[in-house]
């Protein structure tokens, strides 16, 4: 998988195609928005019934980034299950899958707004995790710099000869990184909403996802 690299406060990065951000001096891999359980969660409050294998797709696309990283640390930015119910729902096999990519590594769950405090789940639970000199939370501060985050789930919408294409994004800037959601069933928030633009700086960029991420001025 192609990456885009870039440096946030002194501190190389990697923006993967994927839509995990890996850091290779600390070989810590992060993703963010998982949304396991999306599925599950619907059908049990009465919505539609969709296709219950997003959990099963979005796992194995993290176990391939492992495999292709060998990320020592792994760290989900919030949001990795779909609710606190979700947790439970977890089939013992796709328990068990996490519980193998687990092994051997540091593991760090960040509270998120659909899965706050800590989960029966193995792994650390924090509220955000400092790493000198970067911050990892769920939903960015306009206050912070060196501030890695998820939540909004970016997209962008690039234009071509044939169209346009549209792709979950990173959002880059000297302040902060906001990570595109990594589970199958996630939607997006246009990059152009105020909220985003009210946090990124004019100068910002937009990493699409895919097999060749390149950066692209925001969209404003």
């Amino acid at each position: 998988m192609n990456g885009y690299r870039f440096t946030l406060s002194g501190v190389n990065l990697e923006a993967r195609g994927s839509g995990a951000l890996y850091w290779e001096a600390r070989k810590l891999l992060c993703v963010s928005d998982l949304h396991l359980g999306k599925a599950e969660r619907i059908a049990r409050r009465g919505g539609a019934s969709l296709p219950p294998y997003e959990t099963h797709d979005t796992l194995s696309r993290l176990d391939a980034e492992l495999a292709a990283t060998r990320a020592e640390t792994v760290v989900c930015l919030g949001d990795t299950f779909d609710d606190r119910e979700a947790v439970s729902s977890l089939s013992e096999q796709e328990q068990l899958w996490i519980a193998r990519l687990q092994a051997g590594r540091r593991w760090v769950w960040i509270a998120g707004n659909h899965d706050p405090g800590p989960l029966d789940i193995g792994g650390t639970h924090l509220a955000e995790l400092p790493l000198h000199p970067l911050l990892f939370r769920h939903i960015a501060q306009d206050t912070q710099s060196g501030e890695i985050s998820g939540h909004y789930h970016p997209k962008a919408r690039l234009s071509t000869k044939g169209g346009s294409i549209t792709r979950p994004c990173f959002l880059i800037d000297d302040d902060r990184v906001i990570l595109p959601a990594f589970g199958t069933y996630t939607g997006g928030l246009h990059a152009h909403d105020a909220v985003l633009s009210n946090l990124m700086r004019e100068e910002a960029l937009a990493v699409l996802t895919g097999p060749f991420p390149a950066p692209i001025p925001m969209p404003r």
